[in-house]
């Protein structure tokens, strides 16, 4: 069965970020995952503290937060040029809420990793209720020296829901941000979790149907991970919270990829969590299983990410 969809050179039915950077910049490009030691206004008291209930401390397991990010930043070169040879990297601001600092030390940060010639654009994860206008200022600045991702996580459209994760913010004001970004056409990457507690398939959807007349320019998906000693995992145990089964993550996943815009880049469709704390689904852990099972599904029902996409 030949592949219908347009943006891809190999097998997959989804815009690929492999297929983006290979298109764009004509080769792969990895990320240098960095650390800067922030915290987050719903963990500091600011918005709320502990939290959202998944969370286990930011996102950064797997980097060393005891060297300067610049130190960060060469031993991540070293790790990645050691499997895969002279290739460009992304400075990936991961942990935590990577604008919730003041604008000074910020560029200092960020400035400082332009000074690797490795080093060919800049990805920063935040909240879109951390973006003042002189952190906005500065985006701008960065995003006309460099190529420059905002990743924002959105979670999910529905306040309920927002509510319930403890994310204290609303939609509304999760809309405020992204529409800044974009006003300033910074290339703009949101988050989404499938499986939140209490969503059903239809809300989910939902979620991916209102972020295709947002139009973002990349989308991350992945399923909600109960991580040990989060709030989350107390609700697992409890049975208050049943996590997704795997072939219910696979069809909700290819069902969003059919609203969503094909030029919408699909940055990744399932998460790594931390597998030594990882309570469940053990299923998620198996990241070649489930993209192989989205393949799959995407195959077996001749489909394809934007073909129930209404552009009107």
């Amino acid at each position: 069965m030949s592949n219908p969809f347009e943006f891809s050179s190999d097998n997959k039915r989804y815009h690929t970020l492999n297929y983006h950077n290979s298109t764009v910049y004509g080769r792969k490009i990895y990320k240098a995952v960095l650390d800067c030691g922030f915290t987050c206004p719903n963990i500091d008291g600011t918005r709320g503290t502990g939290g959202c209930i998944f969370c286990d401390g930011g996102s950064g397991y797997f980097t060393d937060s005891t060297l300067s990010v610049t130190g960060q930043l060469e031993k991540e070169i070293r790790r990645i040029r050691e499997r895969h040879g002279d290739v460009p990297v992304t400075a990936y601001f991961q942990a935590n809420t990577n604008t919730y600092a003041p604008v000074e030390k910020l560029r200092e940060i960020f400035f400082s990793v332009l000074d690797f010639p490795e080093v060919c654009g800049i990805s920063v994860g935040t909240r879109a209720d951390c973006l003042p206008d002189d952190v906005l200022s500065l985006l701008g600045e960065i995003n006309e020296k460099t190529g420059l991702t905002v990743e924002l996580g959105l979670q999910t459209v529905h306040d309920c829901t927002l509510e319930k994760i403890n994310r204290c913010y609303s939609h509304e004001e999760f809309l405020d941000g992204f529409r800044k970004l974009k006003n300033m056409n910074i290339r703009t990457c949101l988050h989404i979790i499938n499986g939140l507690p209490e969503e059903s398939p239809e809300m989910m959807l939902e979620t991916a149907r209102q972020i295709a007349v947002m139009k973002p320019d990349s989308v991350k998906i992945q399923m909600l991970h109960v991580i040990r000693g989060t709030p989350l995992e107390k609700l697992c145990k409890s049975g208050k919270f049943v996590p997704l089964t795997k072939e219910e993550y696979i069809d909700i996943t290819v069902r969003q990829l059919e609203l969503l815009p094909p030029e919408t880049v699909i940055e990744r469709i399932t998460g790594d969590g931390d597998k030594s704390k990882l309570v469940a689904p053990l299923w998620s852990a198996d990241k070649i299983s489930v993209l192989g099972g989205i393949d799959k599904h995407l195959a077996e029902l001749d489909t394809f990410q934007g073909r129930l996409y209404n552009n009107s």
